[in-house]
């Protein structure tokens, strides 16, 4: 906790706010419209780099809001910013580790002060509400300061091994974990702090130096996060930024020589694509491919319906369904699906859409035309062969015609559609009624996706959910959130499946390594 407040944000404040939040938030709004249309510069080397062509960033609230113009970089940059990061390379990989936390942990306290205008930012380009907004640049600061106790309290990945049993000589042994090299980061939209600072820090700390990629309706939160990493006093070259078209800067970034690993956050299909790539080269390289989800919760008879009904709305309507955790299926027993049903649409249609930025207002906009024609889509879909509940709209009403606005929605689909299985990244969630617990565990098993899962039951249903579920991350009778929520330190996030690549999750105590490999070092005496 800072100076700059008086009480703790956690996931928990985002459900009691006190009112000096809202008040600070306020303050901070102001000071972000008054920088809209600036001019933003990438960072390679340690330096600032324009272009000679700008993209600009609109807020998806309003069409007529420019936020800021950032360089179209190209494939030369990202040379540069590979180059520059590998000659930091030896210098910082080389650097005390104690000295790395502490740059850290100061790019950690940097994001904390300045958490209420970071939030301002975040919210007006992506569309978040300011609870996820503020929840989300702080929960970016925690990542970066888990990792950095997870390095002081493993002492660096070194560790003493017994000596050879040698007569006559005195065999040393001990293992080490050593960074690789210039680590990529490429972040998506929809957590651009989280999912990209909590990677940085984690590769730095490591001992690794690193090249950014923000995604470009994303690129103010990028801007951002990289000042607060630069102010810290990271050495130059140790990290930069590049801007840009994914077709050209990401495929650069990906296909540079020079890269030793990368993490990426996406689509299924670009992740797979960057795993594909990184297999087939002179030699396999890393890749933390954190992918997609369609995210399934089951709910037995046996359920607290109230609980249930407010996890799941939500966990489906969180950020406009535009999370990968983001619950699009229930799969809920015939006995209670009539009343759960009840209770999700009530609660559905209470829901305030408008301008997130607007206290009153607890769902944005989608991110842009593209989700709105995919959102759409499935509405016409689900008119033909399914049924709509609640919503099913898009929301032109006054202001909000010049934004990407649609209703949360609702609706039930035949089992074989395609809605159940695609990932639609849309606030748009599907129920269906099943026969038994599981058969829903079969129905949520069957995707190709494993990221999360929730579950409503009696206690003695659980230990036989846990087992089942292909899931990464599970929730067991949660209110706040029947697939979404998972804070640094208390629950770790990642996916089975094709939802990512590794079996280890982002804020958990294996996450560390799997930026560094292991040397084994034998010293004879």
């Amino acid at each position: 906790m800072t100076a700059a407040q008086d009480f703790q944000l956690t996931y928990s404040t985002m459900f009691d706010p006190p009112p000096a939040l809202h008040e600070r938030f306020e303050a901070a709004l102001t000071k972000a419209r008054a920088q809209f249309g600036r001019e933003h510069p990438m960072v390679i080397g340690g330096r600032d780099r324009v272009a000679a062509q700008y993209f600009e960033v609109r807020s998806p609230i309003d069409r007529d809001w420019l936020l800021g113009r950032f360089p179209q970089g190209s494939a030369e940059d990202v040379r540069e910013a590979v180059t520059a990061a590998r000659a930091a390379f030896p210098v910082w990989s080389a650097t005390p580790v104690a000295r790395r936390i502490a740059l850290l942990r100061r790019a950690a306290e940097l994001i904390e002060e300045r958490v209420y205008e970071i939030s301002a930012a975040v919210a007006l380009e992506i569309g978040k509400n300011r609870m996820e907004a503020l929840g989300e640049v702080q929960e970016t600061a925690e990542l970066v300061r888990w990792y950095c106790d997870q390095m002081e309290e493993n002492d660096g990945f070194v560790r003493e091994l017994p000596n050879d049993p040698l007569t006559g000589f005195v065999s040393r042994n001990r293992t080490a974990l050593r960074p690789y090299g210039v680590w990529a980061v490429i972040a998506p939209f929809n957590f651009p702090f989280a999912l990209a600072g909590g990677p940085i820090g984690a590769a730095l700390v490591c001992g690794n130096t690193v090249v950014f990629k923000v995604a470009s309706a994303a690129a103010w939160s990028g801007a951002l996060l990289m000042a607060a990493f630069r102010d810290a006093g990271l050495p130059d070259g140790t990290l930069s930024m590049v801007t840009g078209a994914g077709a050209t800067v990401g495929n650069a970034l990906i296909g540079a020589p020079g890269i030793a690993g990368a993490t990426f956050t996406g689509s299924y299909e670009v992740g797979m694509g960057i795993v594909r790539t990184f297999a087939a080269g002179r030699w396999p390289r890393p890749c933390i491919a954190e992918m997609g989800g369609k995210n399934a919760a089951i709910v037995s008879r046996h359920a607290d319906l109230e609980r249930a009904a407010l996890g799941i709305m939500r966990s489906a309507f969180g950020l406009q369904g535009q999370k990968c955790s983001a619950c699009s299926r229930v799969y809920v027993e015939r006995a209670v699906a009539a009343e759960l049903r009840e209770r999700l649409v009530a609660l559905t249609s209470a829901i305030a859409v408008g301008d997130p930025t607007e206290r009153s207002n607890w769902m944005g906009p989608v991110i842009g035309a593209a989700t709105v024609k995919r959102y759409l889509d499935a509405v016409a879909r689900l008119r033909e062969s399914g049924k709509i509940f609640a919503g099913g709209e898009r929301l032109t009403d006054g202001a909000l015609e010049r934004g990407h606005f649609v209703a949360p929605t609702v609706a039930t689909a035949p089992a074989n559609d395609p809605l159940w299985h695609d990932e639609l990244f849309a606030p748009l969630v599907l129920l269906d009624e099943i026969a038994s617990v599981d058969a829903g565990i079969a129905r949520a098993n069957a995707s190709d996706y494993g990221l999360t899962a929730g579950f409503y039951g009696a206690p003695d249903e659980v230990p036989n959910f846990l087992a089942r579920i292909e899931a990464g991350v599970t929730y067991i009778n949660r209110p706040q959130g029947a697939t979404t929520g998972a804070w640094p330190g208390y629950q770790p996030f990642g996916g089975w499946k094709a939802s990512g690549s590794t079996g280890k999750a982002i804020g958990s105590f294996w996450y560390l390594p799997l930026y560094l490999r292991e040397q084994s070092r034998t010293i004879v005496d």
